[in-house]
């Protein structure tokens, strides 16, 4: 099965690593393939046009690296390697339309999980890609 991590260095995050090495009956190593997702908010397009677009994907490169990094060291530690990437944008958008070009079998993310109330005040990653993608997505609260 082909796997997208969608991740946000969150306390979420970690709940949903936690929970996928203690579920190696259904994601173990040998029959899947991972990739981890972070998405970048999208500065100003003022900002680039002061700095320059060097210093905005280095910025954001950056960004990313300080998330995919400890999870890529605590996927190795439990024997899974994968694959990374970041992109820039919206991240509900972002995710479920990188899931839906990359032929992704599921999406696990973790979520912050402030009830529907919540999601209509502030809006929710997790409801966007639920909304905006075609692949299944297992959410760990």
């Amino acid at each position: 099965m082909k796997i997208l991590l969608a991740v946000d260095g969150s306390d979420y995050t970690k709940k949903m690593l936690a929970y996928l090495s203690t579920h190696e009956e259904l994601f173990g190593v040998a029959t899947n393939d991972y990739t981890i997702l972070t998405v970048q908010p999208a500065l100003p397009p003022r900002a680039r046009a002061v700095v320059g677009k060097e210093v905005m994907d280095g910025y954001y490169a950056e960004e990313a690296e300080k998330i995919i990094a400890p999870v890529s060291k605590f996927l190795t530690r439990h024997g899974i390697n994968a694959e990374s990437c970041w992109k820039v944008g919206p991240a509900g958008e972002t995710i479920a339309q990188f899931a839906d070009d990359g032929k992704f079998d599921l999406v696990i993310m973790g979520s912050h999980g402030h009830g529907a109330l919540g999601n209509l005040v502030m809006g929710s990653v997790a409801t966007r890609v639920l909304a905006s993608g075609k692949v299944p997505v297992l959410l760990v609260r």
